[in-house]
C-alpha cells in the first residue's frame, strides 16, 4: 500500500506529475483538480486536515505544465497542439485516477475553477464513475463569467479606468504597470481575499498553460476558454453534486443557482464574504459544507437543495 506523502506519477506519455496523498487507506477517496490552468495544488493544502478525520483519503496533484510537475516546451507548436487542449487534461485525470487505483463508484472528484470545468466535463464523459462531484467556484459556461467580470470592473472602477484597461488589452500590453495595479486590486477583492493565503516568493504559475487557455489575468478571457459551455448538457450529470461558491467572487451566483436547478442531484452552498478561492478565505464554513455533503452521500441521505 502506498504511504502518505509525496509521490511522482509517471504518465504513459513519459512525463511526470507531482502528487501527494494524505490519509492513505481511509475508506473514502477524494481526487482534487486545481485551477488556473497551471495554478497548482496549493488551495487544497488543508483538505487532509479537515477531511482525514472523517475517513477521507485526499490526493492532490499538479497537472502537466504546473509548477511541481513536468513542463513541456510550449514554444514547440507540436507540444501546444498535443497537450494544451481539453481532451489531454481530461485523459490525464482518468489516467491519474487509474494509477491511484480509485475504482468506479468509490471516489469523489473535486475541481476548483479550471478544475471545476474539467470536473464537469469528466462527469459527462464518464457517467456512473463518480460517487460524488464537488464543483468549487466554476459555472457551466464562460460567456456568463465574462459578463460578470466586466460588470465587476465597471462597479470597482471609474469609467476612465475601465476604458484604459480595455485599451491596454486591445494593444496586448499586459505588462503595463498601471494595468497590473488594477488587476491586482481585482484579485485581492474577488479571487483570494484572505491576507494569509498561501503564497510563494516568486510566481509559480504555469504561465504558458494559463495564457493559452485564459489570458493575462482572471478578468480577461483571450484564450482557448472563450465560449466554453456545458450549460445545455448539465442536466445529464446525475451524480450527487456539491456546488460551492464564494459570496464575493468572480463567478456569478445567479448562474450557480441556475446550475442547481438544472442538475437533478445538486446542492448549492455559498461562503459569505469569501472570494473565488473561498476554501482559503473561510475554511471553517467551506469545510463545514463539504463535510456534511460527503457524510450525507456516504450515509445515503443526500438531498438536493
Amino acid at each position: 500500500m502506498t504511504k502518505d506523502g509525496t509521490h511522482i506519477l509517471s504518465l504513459d506519455n513519459g512525463y511526470h506529475l507531482w502528487s501527494r496523498t494524505d490519509g492513505t487507506g481511509k475508506p473514502i477517496k477524494l481526487l482534487t483538480l486545481h485551477g488556473g490552468p497551471g495554478a497548482g495544488h496549493e488551495p487544497y493544502e488543508r483538505f487532509p486536515e479537515f477531511l482525514n478525520p472523517i475517513g477521507v483519503e485526499v490526493t492532490q496533484y499538479d497537472q502537466l505544465g504546473a509548477w511541481y510537475s513536468d513542463q513541456p516546451d510550449f514554444d514547440d507548436p507540436d507540444n501546444v497542439e498535443k497537450y494544451l487542449n481539453y481532451d489531454y487534461y481530461l485523459n490525464e485525470v482518468e489516467e491519474v485516477r487509474q494509477k491511484l487505483g480509485y475504482e468506479d463508484g468509490e471516489f469523489y472528484l473535486a475541481g476548483h475553477s479550471w478544475g471545476g470545468l474539467l470536473a464537469q466535463e469528466y462527469a459527462l464523459r464518464h457517467p456512473g464513475v463518480l460517487k460524488g462531484l464537488i464543483i468549487i467556484s466554476m459555472i457551466d459556461n464562460i460567456d456568463d463569467y465574462v459578463t460578470n467580470i466586466n460588470a465587476i470592473r465597471e462597479k470597482e472602477f471609474d469609467a476612465d479606468v475601465v476604458a484604459f484597461m480595455r485599451e491596454v488589452e486591445e494593444r496586448g500590453e499586459w505588462d503595463n504597470p498601471t494595468y497590473q495595479k488594477y488587476a491586482t486590486h481585482l484579485d485581492r477583492e474577488y479571487i483570494t481575499r484572505h491576507p494569509n493565503a498561501p503564497h510563494h516568493q516568486i510566481s509559480t504559475m504555469g504561465t504558458a498553460v494559463y495564457n493559452h487557455f485564459q489570458g493575462d489575468n482572471e478578468f480577461v478571457i483571450t484564450g482557448k476558454l472563450a465560449h466554453w459551455s456545458v450549460a445545455d448538457r448539465l442536466h445529464e450529470i446525475e451524480t450527487p453534486t456539491l456546488l460551492t461558491f464564494g459570496g464575493h467572487e468572480s463567478m456569478p451566483l445567479e448562474v450557480a443557482r441556475q446550475m442547481r436547478d438544472k442538475m437533478p442531484n445538486a446542492r448549492l452552498r455559498v461562503t459569505p464574504n469569501a472570494g473565488h478561492v473561498h476554501m482559503v478565505d473561510d475554511p471553517e464554513i467551506f469545510f463545514y459544507n463539504l463535510t456534511h455533503f460527503i457524510q450525507d452521500v456516504e450515509a445515503d441521505e443526500f438531498v438536493p437543495e
